[in-house]
């Protein structure tokens, strides 16, 4: 399947990202999948999820490792409620479908949370905003890229289980 990612591409490339676009031969909607495809360590899948907090949306940039701890979350950026944005709402405010959604290259800046548990790849690798593409990129480069914030935002005792893949909707 033939997919144009340029435009990612060159938002990519304006943000100073060296690492180069890569189509998948096969959709990657879960950590685990795009990990196999990939033959890396599904820890090091940066999902990029999609909430609704308090009405307004809040990227969470999380390993494949785990689940995000909503509560966690809630208390982290100052929300009453967080919880998982719906497709309509993931599309308005990316601009870019569930199962794809990307660190960047959304209409408008969306407040993002990255997870620390990243920092430990050396490479971690994000979708690229369709669900046939991902780029190689860091802990440091994520917060720089999209202005995020360092945060633990896991599952209470999931830091030393990285068999639960959790969902990717990004």
């Amino acid at each position: 399947m033939a997919v144009d990612f340029s435009r990612f591409a060159d938002v990519l490339k304006s943000l100073g990202v060296t690492g180069e676009v890569r189509a998948l031969p096969e959709p990657a909607p879960t950590a685990a999948a795009a990990a196999k495809q990939l033959g890396c360590d599904v820890g090091a899948i940066a999902n990029s999820l999609v909430f609704d907090a308090d009405g307004a949306p809040l990227l969470v940039m999380t390993s494949g490792a785990h689940r995000v701890d909503t509560g966690r979350v809630a208390t982290l950026v100052g929300a009453s409620a967080v919880g998982r944005a719906n497709a309509r709402s993931v599309r308005d405010w990316t601009g870019q479908a569930i199962g794809g959604v990307g660190p960047v290259a959304h209409p408008a800046p969306i407040r993002t949370l990255v997870d620390t548990w990243l920092a430990r790849y050396d490479v971690v690798w994000a979708a690229a905003g369709h669900p046939h593409t991902v780029f190689p990129t860091s802990f440091t480069e994520l917060l720089r890229i999209t202005g995020g914030t360092a945060a633990d935002v896991g599952e209470a005792g999931e830091a030393d289980d990285a068999g639960d893949a959790g969902d990717a909707d990004g």
